[in-house]
């Protein structure tokens, strides 16, 4: 089976296709907004959304040509519903479908949180034994900085997050402050390590 999977939760319009005979990975593809962004120094969801309905057909349509194939071919389609900014989700979820729909191919949505919860199977993609369960996840993206307990494939337990900031927001938050460009937490996570790495050899 073939799958093309589709994100638009925040600013960068995703696609991948994924072979299930022997798991391989045909196409990964993502088209940041952030030039869109930087002006305002972070995300802006209107900004968000129409720049989705631009680069979320590139995306796919990118996707198609690098496994070599149409879109007929793919056996099923899968999007993230939630969470997210509502506005992203919904170009996201709209042209997934109706790419099915004129497909006449099977469709469905998916939280991608748990897409997060379950990244370390990605590891199969390269080869690798799947990790056993059950494990402990850190999900640190965008709104979320939260903690699972990963029971087995589509069982897991919330343990803890934040409760004022999530960690990609603070990060932003900051860079705002400094007068940092946009996105600000790539230089701020340099700077930190370039200063623990000077201090431990001082």
């Amino acid at each position: 089976m073939k799958i093309l999977a589709v994100d638009t939760s925040c600013d960068e319009s995703c696609a991948a296709i994924i072979d299930t005979t022997g798991w391989k990975l045909l196409a990964d593809v993502v088209h940041s907004h952030v030039d869109s962004m930087k002006n305002f120094g972070g995300v802006v969801p209107e900004i968000a959304s129409r720049e989705h309905l631009k680069g979320l057909p590139l995306a796919i349509h990118e996707a198609l040509e690098t496994a070599r194939l149409s879109p007929t071919e793919i056996d099923h389609y899968v999007v993230t519903n939630r969470p997210g900014l509502i506005g992203a989700l919904l170009v996201g979820l709209s042209f997934t479908k109706s790419l099915a729909f004129s497909s006449s191919k099977p469709f469905s949505t998916l939280n991608h949180i748990e897409a997060h919860l379950f990244s370390p199977l990605l590891t199969t993609l390269e080869g690798n034994e799947p990790p056993a369960f059950p494990w402990i996840a850190c999900v640190v993206s965008g709104g979320h900085t939260e903690i699972f307990h990963v029971e087995s494939m589509f069982k897991y337990t919330w343990l803890g997050g934040t409760l004022d900031d999530a960690a990609g927001e603070a990060f932003d938050k900051v860079g705002k402050l400094l007068k940092l460009p946009y996105p600000a937490g790539p230089k701020i996570d340099k700077w930190v390590r370039e200063s623990a790495t000077a201090e431990h050899f001082t």
